[in-house]
């Protein structure tokens, strides 16, 4: 019997759980081309997740070599003093980001000026590669050479979303069933650009068609720099288990760095998979909304492993949990009155179209705190009744207005004991992540 293809499914079902292996660790890190990433942990493309603003986040809640006191007033997990801090791979427990997948043929036919609402990055987010999706060789070239030019340390090809619309176009995983296609794509793309070249894939479209050695291989021989496998099939989506051995199985047919993907809870599960496929990275999706620290646990596992031969990591506190929402919302507001501020500057000369767009992309700031809001409050006692504010909400200053008023009401409280809320607070995720 098939298994029921589910994409909205986000949570896990019934996941494995993994002990923390005595003597495999996440690698320190590892080489992609020219480009070194620092520890070997990874932050997955994730559609309508990984913006500058998610991504900066992470890149800040992972900094684990000037940890905040346990006796700060801010508490171990402080966060917003480090956010405008110019940060190095060598310094977050994220090594590499990733942006949100972005369309080839959008990208080759829109304005400049347009393209940097895709491409938009700051300093401190090097090492960072640019995810593509399409099915037309000369198009991903085009593209990838934006790309390039653009200042991006990598660029990606996406092999792996599983949403209808995508595969529709013969885009994300709908290319697994035509690796002719996929190997002039590899060519084209290689020969349009000399940073490092990627592809994140799935192991096949089902499991009457697995293809995920022949594809490791052929991108090897086309002169890719790296391999990422989420190791499920199209079909499977979201649901089931993560089959590692083919992880592992991919890691045996190739000599470039493979990156595993799929099933990374806890920094016990990023550790399972490196001992059990011996991947030279792992990358980390939908676990990042609901915990932004898991990359920073796995550097304190690995840190203190290594220095005292017993390793540990910090599980955070409810309060962790608030002052990350508020930081993660004051950063959003921050980037809205940034865009404000500029259009302000073009006042004159914007047309009316252009003042239009500027207030929807306000208005999708503000949806995505509310869409965020599902993830971040995961775990939080009475967090329901922060997620019905912040939904009720019309505005990014009344957003974290409520958070404030939440705060403070929790401050005043008995302090609840920490538990998890069900997983079904994760489902409410964009369609299209690989």
């Amino acid at each position: 019997m098939k298994k029921r293809y589910t994409l909205e499914q986000k949570h896990w079902d019934a996941p494995a759980e993994h002990a923390m292996p005595e003597h495999t660790r996440v690698p320190a890190s590892l080489t992609i081309g020219n480009v070194r990433i620092a520890p070997a942990t990874v932050l997955a493309p994730m559609a309508g997740v990984t913006d500058t603003v998610f991504r900066r986040f992470i890149k800040n809640a992972s900094i684990f070599t000037t940890p905040a006191s346990k006796d700060s007033p801010e508490g171990p997990f402080a966060l917003r003093e480090a956010v405008d801090a110019t940060t190095t791979n060598q310094q977050s427990g994220c090594g590499l980001i990733m942006t949100e997948f972005t369309s080839a043929d959008g990208l080759s036919r829109m304005r400049e000026s347009k393209r940097k609402r895709y491409l938009t990055y700051y300093d401190d987010e090097h090492p960072i590669s640019a995810q593509l999706f399409g099915s037309n060789p000369a198009t991903l070239a085009d593209s990838a050479r934006i790309v390039e030019d653009a200042g991006f340390d990598l660029v990606d090809l996406n092999l792996g979303c599983p949403a209808k619309r995508v595969v529709a176009c013969n885009g994300g995983s709908g290319l697994l069933r035509d690796l002719p296609q996929i190997e002039r794509i590899f060519r084209a793309v290689r020969a349009a650009v000399t940073i490092p070249f990627t592809v994140k894939f799935r192991m096949g479209w089902n499991d009457d068609h697995i293809v995920c050695v022949p594809l490791a291989r052929l991108a090897e021989d086309c002169g890719l720099s790296a391999v990422a496998l989420h190791a499920r099939t199209r079909e499977d989506g979201y649901t089931g288990q993560a089959r590692w051995e083919y992880i592992a199985a991919v890691k045996d047919a190739v000599s470039i760095p493979v990156i595993g993907n799929g099933d990374i809870r806890t920094p016990e599960d990023a550790a399972a998979m490196v001992d059990a496929t011996h991947c030279d990275a792992v990358m980390i999706g939908r676990a990042a909304p609901s915990n932004p620290w898991i990359f920073r646990q796995i550097a304190q596992y690995t840190a203190s492993k290594e220095a005292s031969g017993v390793g540990s990591y910090d599980i955070p506190t409810d309060s962790d949990r608030y002052r990350m929402i508020r930081t993660y919302f004051e950063m959003l507001v921050d980037e809205i009155a940034l865009e404000e501020s500029a259009a302000s500057i073009r006042a004159a000369a914007l047309t009316e179209a252009g003042q239009l767009a500027a207030r929807a992309r306000h208005r999708d700031a503000v949806g995505k705190m509310k869409q965020f809001a599902a993830w971040f409050t995961h775990g939080i006692p009475n967090g329901s009744a922060l997620r019905k504010a912040i939904f009720e909400a019309k505005s990014g200053p009344a957003v974290l207005a409520s958070v404030e008023a939440f705060f403070e009401s929790r401050a005043n409280a008995p302090q609840e004991a920490f538990t998890l809320e069900p997983d079904a607070e994760l489902e409410a995720a964009p369609a299209a992540w690989g």
